[in-house]
């Protein structure tokens, strides 16, 4: 299932993030700035993806401020490697697979 490009709603379903937020982290991020198409419609990468996931990590799970944040990915900008935490590509990657099996769930 793996893109060059993904849209906004795509991003959303994926990381379970709502459109909104993603905008909004957008202004307060500069580490997150997604192309626009010709349209003027977002275009995500895979790197985008793992960003957005760590930072859910950070302000939603583990309850960081976006100043908090910030300053976390300024001093790491890599992933942390703890034993226990499952690294962003693979979370994505459960997360795709989540959303295809719900969807062929509806299907069903």
């Amino acid at each position: 299932m793996k893109k060059l490009y993904y849209s906004i709603g795509e991003v959303s379903e994926i990381t379970d993030i709502e459109p909104h937020v993603l905008r909004y982290w957008e202004t307060i991020f500069d580490e997150l700035s997604p192309r626009k198409n010709r349209a003027g419609n977002r275009t995500y990468k895979e790197q985008d993806i793992t960003l957005i996931l760590q930072l859910k990590e950070l302000i939603q799970k583990k309850k960081y401020s976006t100043a908090g944040a910030k300053k976390v990915l300024n001093e790491n900008p890599a992933p942390s490697s703890n034993d226990k935490e499952i690294p962003a590509d693979v979370k994505r990657d459960l997360q795709e697979i989540r959303m295809f099996l719900n969807k062929l769930s509806k299907t069903l």
